[in-house]
């Protein structure tokens, strides 16, 4: 069996080769290997043995761009097709923005698809008549659930005072409608890139249309649909009497490491959406990568890799810490309580919101962790006997009993400051905000409640820390991990979409750990006081063998 500190080290240096790893294969997009070839001009007369593929845009041909809607899904010809954008002298290097107005077909208003097709092709020449024109096809609809409507539990009023019956049905259905995607963003990579025809990366080969010209061979203009702009904040419900839409078509250059790095980002993203990730979760880890410089979204990586090893590290040591727990010496009770409250809570407020997975899935693996602890705190023994069950408390002995005098001490004081609080918080929100359900309210009115004044219970620990003056009881190693994860927390705090309260007891909870680290400092370690795990180092010195 491998010891507490061996399986660390292990952790350790397998992240550490992961991040190398990831480092490499980022290097490897980031960074192609051009064709080694001198010119395509040498390589025509040695009748193209090099291999290499060449751009076509290196020849400066006149281009336009046209955008075409269709509610089919291939196009052959010109037919049942309607042309919403047209730039005839289309330059490559200039972006631009525009807004256009866009028929929706009947089909489409019944719940139907439209899509878009962008077709890259000579000036002057119908694209279906260019041999050498580019296109790619994009839905202009995605289907998701209508958020629910919000109301006041007391007056009835709604956020809208006027909801057209229609879709009133849809929202009860609870079922999803199409919504129309407001934006289109397209890319063409602008660099006059020499690809090796024997290593083509397979990323970028899936965009690229080839055309033999002589013996060399080119490729086509690269054209991009940027899936990655488009957002849940940007769409709109589509109803049966949406007779035009607007859509908003904008273009810029790409550079071939950008435009690599984006197609894996949107893999990992459609990837996600096959693994059960609704439109919702998607959009939170698109927002990661449109919203965020790149270099902050390197940064916001390595971040995120060291956040996932604190977070091992701490769960593996606060597990480890809760399970050799044999003795409540010094530890608040109430306090153990509450952050189990605290925690189921706050997972539920998270589940009522829709939060995304990315907060979600942490927020329920510690709800379940800190039902666990209080089992271990109480001391509770499930005992079966047959189909049924009993629960046995275990009885403290002296120590204990003097620790708890101290928790419900501090928790008599606190009660005379948090009950009206939190009351008067709850009232205020029932008659002045609008919420989903009674359910909505009460989730809503407790975690308010948890991150407004949460931080008050855990002062009963810190005051059994001021009368016993010692911190020895503490889990430190889980503290440590924990702190920083709270700091890597702050960061995350402006980059992952959460509820504002969330993100404010992100920095809360660092002033709380504030306060831990200086009565650390301020009561220096007695080795006659027993630890974490019931034992004190005189105990251990007594029962060491001696040596012959």
């Amino acid at each position: 069996m491998l010891s507490r500190s061996s399986f660390t080290s292990l952790v350790v240096g397998v992240f550490a080769v992961y991040v190398a790893h990831t480092c490499w294969v980022m290097y490897g997009i980031v960074c192609t290997r051009p064709c080694p070839a001198p010119g395509p001009a040498k390589e025509e007369r040695a009748g193209g043995a090099a291999g290499c593929v060449w751009p076509y845009l290196a020849r400066r041909p006149k281009l336009q761009l046209s955008v075409y809607t269709t509610t089919r899904s291939n196009i052959g010809a010109e037919n049942n097709i309607d042309l919403i954008l047209n730039v005839e002298d289309f330059d490559i290097e200039s972006r631009f923005e525009r807004t256009v107005n866009v028929s929706v077909p009947k089909k489409t208003r019944n719940n139907g698809t439209l899509y878009a097709y962008i077709f890259l092709h000579h000036a002057g020449i119908l694209p279906w008549h260019d041999g050498k024109q580019v296109h790619i096809v994009s839905p202009l609809t995605t289907y998701m659930v209508p958020k629910a409507e919000e109301v006041n539990l007391i007056t009835g009023e709604s956020t809208t005072q006027q909801i057209e019956a229609e879709k009133k049905q849809t929202n009860a259905l609870d079922e999803p409608v199409s919504h129309w995607r407001s934006r289109l963003t397209l890319n063409v990579m602008v660099e006059d890139f020499v690809f090796d025809g024997s290593s083509l990366p397979a990323d970028v080969h899936r965009y690229m249309k080839m055309v033999q010209l002589g013996k060399t061979v080119h490729y086509l203009p690269i054209l991009f649909i940027d899936q990655l702009s488009n957002r849940v904040k940007d769409l709109m419900i589509i109803n049966r009497s949406t007779t035009e839409l607007p859509l908003t078509v904008s273009y810029d250059k790409i550079s071939l490491g950008k435009l690599r790095f984006w197609i894996h980002m949107q893999d990992a993203v459609f990837s996600l959406q096959q693994f059960g990730f609704s439109e919702k979760d998607a959009d939170e880890v698109k927002g990661i990568f449109v919203d965020t410089n790149l270099y902050f979204l390197a940064l916001t990586f390595f971040v995120a890799a060291f956040h996932l090893l604190f977070d091992f590290l701490a769960f593996k040591n606060d597990i480890s810490f809760w399970k050799k727990k044999k003795s409540m010496t010094g530890m608040s009770t109430k306090a153990v309580l509450w952050r189990c409250f605290s925690t189921v809570v706050i997972f539920l407020f998270l589940l009522d919101e829709q939060t995304s997975l990315l907060v979600l899935i942490p927020a329920g693996v510690g709800a379940v962790i800190e039902l666990w602890k209080v089992k271990k705190a109480l001391k509770m023994t499930v005992i079966w006997r047959g189909m049924r069950s009993t629960i046995q408390f275990g009885a403290y002995n002296e120590s204990e009993k003097r620790t708890e005098e101290y928790d419900t001490q501090a928790m008599k004081y606190l009660s005379y400051l948090l009950y009206p609080l939190c009351i008067g918080g709850a009232a205020y929100s029932l008659l002045n905000v609008k919420y989903k359900s009674w359910y909505s309210w009460l989730i809503n009115s407790f975690v308010n409640g948890v991150y407004a004044f949460g931080f008050l219970f855990m002062l009963p620990q810190l005051f059994v820390n001021y009368k016993m003056k010692s911190v020895a009881h503490l889990p430190w190693k889980a503290f440590t991990y924990k702190a920083f994860n709270t700091f890597i927390d702050d960061i995350f705090a402006f980059i992952i979409t959460m509820p504002t309260s969330h993100r404010l007891a992100c920095f809360r909870d660092d002033v709380v750990f504030l306060v831990y680290l200086y009565q650390r400092w301020l009561y220096p370690v007695d080795k006659s006081r027993v630890n974490e795990y019931g034992e004190s180092y005189e105990e251990k010195l007594k029962r060491k063998p001696h040596r012959d």
